[in-house]
């Protein structure tokens, strides 16, 4: 190696079950293969798929993955550049989705270097790698499946997560009117995110306040989906991060309905760097642990409630 250890630390998995399979080991550092970039931790986003791959729920992720290192996206500093690399030199700032390999909570990973983009400068490190999943999973559901535009109606379902909020803040910067549904002190904050209309779940159902959705983008899954189908118009869509829309009631509607799995993009994080970067997208965090207290994060993630997003956050 170069100018760093030829060994790092990382949080990993040998066995999917409860807390105390996550333990903290000596790796060596990884070398970057042909197209990658080993990207240096700064930080890591915490998403509701590390907790779902820790307990052995994640299908994408199965006993021959182990042992593995969870943490999806990241944020840091290009370590080094592996062949075929040309946009991207040691030293620069990154941030990216790194997709379904070896994950982030280490100090450094290896990503597809289409993957990364720069951050916002207006982010600090700490805070950049909260971004890529939940943000390109909110895009990837409004406009590539979704296929969202300018004056269309969206109703998004269990908006006051960090998917949710990113989501509401891209609908109404692309021109659409945004109804979101949430529960008490997050109704605040999903108009002040810009939804147009919020509904508390917890007071009045969604179906009585929206009318010819054009798309319904669920986060929530179960029996919340199936009602969705009230509001749906004729020619629109249901697009869900979660089970998988019945196609006949699909069918019957009129309407496209899809389940998906967001992919690395970094010329769609690259889009949303912008939008953060000139305050049409807020990042809202309300939890920072830092690398050794990466299990603390995950208890806090367990419980549930969260109206924002959880970070892991290394030196610098």
């Amino acid at each position: 190696m170069d100018d760093f250890n030829e060994t790092m630390q990382a949080w990993r998995i040998d066995r999917f079950g409860g807390p105390d399979v996550l333990r903290r080991e000596t790796l060596p550092v990884p070398h970057p293969a042909h197209g990658e970039v080993l990207v240096e931790m700064r930080s890591a986003g915490v998403n509701p798929v590390d907790l779902k791959t820790r307990e052995g729920r994640y299908p994408l992720i199965r006993d021959a993955a182990l042992p593995f290192t969870p943490g999806r996206d990241v944020a840091g500093i290009v370590a080094r550049c592996g062949d075929g690399v040309e946009h991207w030199r040691p030293g620069q700032p990154v941030f990216a989705f790194i997709g379904q390999g070896q994950g982030a909570y280490a100090e450094y990973v290896s990503v597809d270097a289409i993957a990364l983009a720069s951050p916002p400068s207006t982010l600090a490190p700490g805070d950049a790698g909260a971004v890529p999943l939940a943000a390109l999973t909110a895009w990837q559901g409004l406009f590539d499946h979704g296929k969202l535009e300018r004056g269309e109606r969206v109703l998004i379902l269990g908006a006051s997560g960090g998917v949710g909020q990113f989501a509401v803040q891209f609908a109404r910067a692309a021109g659409a009117h945004v109804i979101a549904t949430g529960a008490g002190e997050s109704l605040e904050l999903l108009e002040a995110l810009g939804a147009d209309e919020t509904v508390d779940y917890r007071k009045q159902n969604f179906e009585d306040a929206a009318r010819d959705v054009d798309l319904v983008y669920d986060l929530i899954g179960g029996d919340t989906q199936q009602r969705a189908w009230a509001v749906v118009r004729r020619g629109g869509a249901l697009v869900s991060t979660l089970n998988e829309p019945s196609q006949a009631d699909a069918s019957a509607h009129g309407a496209r309905a899809m389940r998906y799995t967001a992919r690395p993009d970094g010329g769609q994080l690259a889009r949303i760097a912008q939008l953060i970067e000139r305050g049409a997208v807020r990042v809202e965090i309300v939890g920072r642990f830092p690398f050794e207290r990466v299990p603390d994060a995950f208890a806090r993630l367990e419980q549930g409630h969260l109206r924002g997003k959880l970070v892991v956050t290394r030196g610098g």
